[in-house]
Parts: C-alpha cells; sequence; structure tokens
C-alpha cells in the first residue's frame, strides 16, 4: 500500500480555527483509490460530496487498513471509511451510513479448481485478507483455520494469481470491477450482505455526525449515490 496523503483544505466561512475532520480510506477500488495523485472513487465522492454541503474542514488521506481503523479509534475527529458494519466494531465508532450496500464474496484464481459449496468446505483452503479488515472478523468468527493476512488488497490479489493462498475474501463490488479491469478471478461462493460507511471516533460530536448522516441521505434519496455508482460500474443492491 502506498502511503499518500492528500490535504483537502477547506475553509468555514468565518471560522479560520475550525477543527479539521480527518477521513482516512485504503486503496480499495471501485470506492476509494489514488490515480495520478488523486483520490478518486464512488465512495470518495459521496464524502467530498457530504463535506463541502456542511461547508466543513477536512483532510483526507490514504493509509494501509488496519492503521487507518486504529487512527480512526484512537483520534479524535477521524473517521474511516469504506467501512463495514458488522457486531465487533458496532460499539467502537460513530456510524454514518450507507455508503454502499454489499455482500462479500469468496473469490478465486480463474479455473483453479477450488470450488466449496458452503462455508465448511471452505474452511479446507488457504483465505487471504487484509489486516484490519473487517473480514478477518469473519473468518476469526467462523474458525477459519488458515488466514493468510496482507497489509494492501492488491498484495493479496497477488498471492491469489500466484498460487501462494486458495480463496480471497473481498465485497461483491469490488471482485466485479477487478473482473471487469481483466483480473482473472471468479467467484467461489457468496456470503451474508452488510452495510458500509463512515466509522468514526466515538468523540466526534453527535450534531455533525448527524449532519452527514443527513446529507448522505439526500444523495441516496435523490439518486446521487446511484449516478455515482453507475460512473463507476457499479450496480446499486436497492
Amino acid at each position: 500500500m502506498r502511503h499518500i496523503a492528500f490535504a483537502l483544505a477547506l475553509l468555514l466561512s468565518g471560522t479560520a480555527n475550525a477543527e479539521t475532520l480527518k477521513l482516512l480510506t485504503e486503496e480499495y477500488p471501485p470506492y476509494n483509490f489514488s490515480k495520478d495523485g488523486v483520490v478518486s472513487g464512488a465512495a470518495v465522492e459521496q464524502a467530498e460530496l457530504i463535506m463541502k454541503a456542511l461547508d466543513t474542514p477536512y483532510a483526507l488521506e490514504i493509509l494501509p487498513w488496519a492503521r487507518a481503523v486504529s487512527r480512526a479509534e484512537n483520534e479524535p475527529w477521524t473517521c474511516v471509511f469504506t467501512t463495514g458494519h458488522d457486531d465487533e466494531r458496532d460499539k467502537r465508532f460513530k456510524w454514518v451510513e450507507p455508503l454502499l450496500v454489499d455482500r462479500m464474496v469468496m473469490v478465486r484464481k480463474t479455473s483453479s479448481g477450488v470450488n466449496p459449496a458452503t462455508i465448511e468446505e471452505a474452511k479446507r483452503f488457504t483465505v487471504g485478507t487484509q489486516r484490519g479488515d473487517f473480514s478477518r472478523t469473519y473468518l476469526q468468527n467462523h474458525a477459519f483455520p488458515k488466514i493468510d493476512l496482507a497489509a494492501d488488497m492488491e498484495t493479496t490479489v497477488k498471492k491469489l494469481l500466484g498460487g501462494r493462498i486458495d480463496l480471497m475474501m473481498t465485497s461483491e463490488k469490488t471482485f466485479e470491477a477487478m473482473r471487469d479491469q481483466g483480473t482473472a478471478i471468479e467467484p467461489a461462493l457468496t456470503l451474508e450482505g452488510k452495510l458500509y460507511g463512515f466509522a468514526c471516533n466515538l468523540g466526534l460530536p453527535d450534531a455533525l455526525v448527524e449532519k452527514m448522516q443527513a446529507q448522505l441521505e439526500k444523495l441516496i434519496a435523490d439518486g446521487t449515490q446511484d449516478r455515482i455508482f453507475a460512473k463507476y460500474g457499479i450496480r446499486s443492491n436497492r
């Protein structure tokens, strides 16, 4: 994972000393990724629209996922996205969601012959994911004996294509984006659905969280979220 910091400073009118909200994310296309020195993606565009509508100063930074989650949990005025909302994370953050609704899927290298029909069958294989990703918690809670952890998704994909792991966990929409870009992967087992959003530090003022939630709901209600999804080739689950 490249460590790329992008400061997108926006001044509040008449409030030069206003707190800057730190928005942390990772390389996880098509939701958040860097290209030619610019952070883009379907979740990033929603984040920018929300913050501009609130006229709130913010800074956007790409980090390895485990570090981003740790900072959001421990640093005031910090959120991490696009974050899967599960029971283990629920009370650790304040949530603004959904930036998307998606299902998890285990994928294999095309024509690898790895073909689990159930979760129990999948436990026979080595499954790759990223440190700090909620899929790690899923695998641990389901007693998967062979979990391979990487710093970022790019490394996990390389391991899968190189035959170093048998399966990889990712979101269904991310799998579809990688497949459409020519990555030689295919679905092996579809898992449960989940909401994804901003996971914000517990110290972030409720008033700001509520305003962010209201703006996100406006993006959903007026069709902006679906238009952003379409721009990135993402099918809406609603």
